[in-house]
This record gives structure tokens, sequence and C-alpha cells, in this order.
């Protein structure tokens, strides 16, 4: 056994004097103002002969050349572990967009440009101003912050503890909605004499570690919710959303010295709304597939889209990180600690002729119809899942896997692991089932950002988050990766 070091780094994501475009809806938004601050938040652990340093980054996603571009940065200090550097995010849809370039080998965008010439985009936000942080600019900010924040966990390092602790909480729900002719639909409607089901369950469990000083002092917590963090996601300002709000809670609770480490379980199926008791929004919002004709508003939470629904789920995380607080017994301040990090080849999921013919067919039809017209957001995503489907065609003759890079841990009889995708909750469900160790903490959308990875089931039902066009992989892969993942920590603890 070894004595454990821990080290916390913050570092602000917010850009001085600048606008961001914000990142992770169909439409263009620009900042407006700053509603709850957005961070990088770093944890450094070391024990023995290994070290791990966990980067949660309150971003859309954090895909591979931003991982690279942060270990370029780190590889100048002497005796940093820039491999054992774990990027992940949030998936605030709230903060700056930094892409320059994406994870995926498709590449829908040239096939619509291909496809439907003369068609012309409006976009909802056209910007020309020069204060617009975007572009490399964007992205070498987005590098510099995370690389700060890893280095100021790495240089504060000190020897202490932690003890682990178990909350639970109404957060994340199914959006899957699933009709009696056997289609499926993201946010469906589920008004309707069609519906059936919602597709998948959910987690209300929350896996929390608490890091201490030798003397007991509380010093941070991390906190493990299968939820992504889209509260606010169609909002026009910066926002950290509920994870946010549950780190200033904790601060108002211990102080402006605690951090929170927010990492974000398999939830690529999940979101903070109730489909079934369905309130709707205070203000308007715009997304293709949130439609509802004849919507009833229920007697159940504030509405999941607006501040109030935010702080509703912040406090009810906040107490749940409290009551487990207040019950710690064991401080671990030895413990055994390994770290690997793994390559593994994906499968790509494939299209057939005949969905290239189809896909074909519909982008040209449209291009027909719409020569000379401007089209909005709607038709534009309308296109691009067809657009997925041409370019997956292409890509599948060049390739047949992306190799991804994963990480698996154990720290005492804790494990974490870690995946890239936004990992449908089936899959956490069955790693967490079949993990040896006591407590499992999964981190999706990490150290890259290869979309939506769908069950089987979802892709029977299709639509959005199990289109071809939504991620790089399909269920074969996803089976592979549990395997893997568990064959890893499983190997761990024998």
């Amino acid at each position: 056994m070894n004595n454990i070091k821990i080290g916390w780094g913050e570092v602000s994501l917010v850009p001085e004097g600048k606008k961001v475009s914000l990142s992770g809806q169909f439409y263009e938004r620009i900042s407006d103002e700053l509603e709850t601050p957005i961070s990088v938040t770093a944890l450094a652990i070391e024990s023995g002969d290994d070290q791990a340093i966990f980067c949660s980054c309150d971003l859309v996603s954090t895909n591979h050349w931003l991982l690279l571009a942060v270990r370029e940065r780190l590889a100048t200090i002497p005796g940093f572990p820039v491999d054992k550097v774990i990027t992940s995010a949030i998936h605030t849809h709230t903060s700056l967009s930094y892409l320059t370039k994406s994870d995926s080998p498709d590449s829908s965008l040239k096939e619509l440009e291909k496809l439907m010439p003369g068609v012309k985009y409006e976009s909802l936000a056209p910007y020309d101003g020069d204060d617009l942080l975007q572009g490399e600019e964007a992205f070498n900010f987005v590098a510099d912050r995370i690389a700060k924040a890893a280095k100021l966990a790495w240089d504060n390092r000190t020897e202490g503890m932690y003890a682990a602790g178990f909350g639970r909480a109404a957060v994340g729900m199914c959006r899957r909605v699933c009709y009696n002719d056997g289609s499926a639909k993201m946010w469906g409607d589920t008004n309707t004499a069609t519906f059936t089901e919602l597709e998948g369950g959910n987690d209300s469990g929350i896996e929390l570690l608490f890091t201490f000083t030798p003397d007991k002092k509380l010093t941070g917590v991390i906190a493990n919710v299968a939820c992504p963090a889209q509260v606010l996601e169609h909002r026009s300002f910066i926002s950290s959303d509920y994870f946010g709000k549950v780190r200033g809670m904790l601060r108002e609770k211990f102080g402006d010295d605690i951090f929170l480490l927010s990492i974000c379980s398999p939830a690529g199926d999940q979101c903070p709304r109730d489909l079934v008791r369905w309130v709707d929004p205070e203000a308007p919002i715009n997304d293709p597939n949130i439609v509802r004709e004849n919507a009833s508003n229920h007697r159940a939470d504030p509405s999941m889209f607006d501040i109030k629904g935010c702080n509703l789920i912040a406090r009810r995380i906040t107490n749940e990180i409290v009551y487990a607080y207040e019950d710690i017994e064991e401080y671990v301040s030895e413990a055994e600690f390994k770290h690997k990090v793994i390559t593994l080849d994906m499968p790509i999921r494939r299209v057939t002729p005949k969905e290239t013919e189809a896909a074909i067919k519909a982008i040209t039809d449209f291009a027909k119809e719409n020569a000379g017209k401007s089209i909005n957001f709607k038709d534009n995503a309308r296109m691009h899942v067809h657009a997925g489907v041409v370019a997956r065609s292409k890509t599948q003759e060049r390739m047949d896997a992306i190799p991804i890079e994963f990480h698996v841990l154990r720290l005492g009889d804790v494990a974490f692991a870690t995946s890239p995708y936004e990992l449908f909750l089936d899959y956490g469900n069955q790693i967490r089932a079949r993990s040896k160790a006591a407590q499992t903490f999964l981190i999706q959308l990490s150290c890259g950002s290869y979309g939506y990875l769908p069950t089987e089931k979802a892709e029977r039902g299709s639509h959005y988050s199990a289109y071809v066009s939504s991620g790089t992989a399909g269920h074969e892969g996803g089976d592979l990766l549990v395997r893997k993942t568990l064959t890893e920590i499983n190997e761990m603890f024998k």
C-alpha cells in the first residue's frame, strides 16, 4: 500500500471581453450574457508509481484533437505523465464552441455541399462582429485553459485521504419515446394513443467520492450523475447548467476552496425532463425534434428547460452530497492504485447500398425543390441525416474500425472507466452490474467525441441519437466496449 497524494485545480473557461458561439444545437446561438461561470476542474491523484489527472470541462465535448493539444502543452513539464491526463465534458449546451476538426472520419457537410448546389442556408444568428471567439483562437484558448488546470492540480499534490459515498436523486430520465408501429423518437410526444413506452430506464444513483487533507478537512467532491447537464440547452447565455449550480451550492455550504469534479455517467438516451408529465418551457425553443402540437401541461417539476428547474436539480444533488458527507465513517489514506490506458478498435456502424441510394435521392429531390431558395435549420438538420449515410458509405470503403482511447483505474475498492461516446444507459448498467469493484464510476464523452452509441433496440426504432449519422459506432461496438471494459476492471480486482 502507498500513501495517496491529491491535488486540485480550477481555471475559468469564460473568455474575457469576447462573445462565443454556443455549441450543442441544430441552430446558431451567440452568447449574450453569463448565467453561471464555466470552468475546467482538474483532480490529480498519485499513489506509488501511478497517477491520474482528471479534467472535467464545462463543455459539450472534449474531442481527440483537443486532448492531443492539451497533452502537447503539458509534455514540456519534466516528469508530467501526459498519457494519464483524462479529459471529459459535462455536455452543457451553453458553453463555447471550439471545434476545428471532428473526431468522425465522415464528412456529411461536404456531401451536402456536393448534392445541394445553389441551396443557401439562412442562419438564425448571423454575427459579423470582431469580438467573437471562434476557430483556431477558440481551440487554443480551451486547450491552454485545460492544460493550466491540469498543471495546477499536479503542482498542488499533497498527502491526503478519500472517502466513498453514494446518493440518489431524480435527475435523468429516458428521452426516447416508443410507438405502436415499432418506431421511436428522441423527445417524442407522449400525448398520443400511439405512445407505448419510454424506450429505456433511468439511473437515479450518484456515485460520490470525497477528498480530504490528512486532518480530515474536506477539499473536494467527485459526483457521477447519469444525465447530461443540458437543462438550459436552448438558451443564449453562457452556463455550466446544473453542475455549475451544484458547485456554487457546495461552496455556500463548505467554503469557496471546495472543488467539484463533475462527471457524466453513460446517458446518451437520458435527459433532465419527464416526457410523460410534460411541462412546457417558459420561453419558446428551437428544436426540430421537440414538437408538441397538443401539449398538456401537467402538475410536476417546473420546466426542465428553465432556470427554476435547473436550480431544483442542483438542490437535489447537493442535498444528497451533504447527506453522504454527514454519513462518512471510513477515511482511506493508503490504497492500491492502478491506471491503464487502452486503445480499442471499434467497428464502424455500416450502411447498405439501398440505404445510400435512398439518402442520395432524398437530398437531390430536396435540392431540386429548393433551388435558389434559403433553407432553415430544420431543413438543414433533416438533410444532414441523409448526408451522414452517404458519407458513411464512403468511409466504410476506406476503414472498418476507428481506434478509441479509454481508461480503466482502480483506487482501493473503487473503479473508474471512461468512454468517448454519448453511451446509452444500458451499456453503463451492464458494466456497473458486473464490475467486481465495490463502486464503479463511469465517465462518458471522455478523451474523444465519437457521437452517440445506441442500443440495438434504439437502432430498430431509429430517429435522432440512433441514426447512422448520430455516431460512428453501433450496438456491436457497444457490446464490444462493455466486454473489454469489464475484462479490464475485473482483471484489476482479481
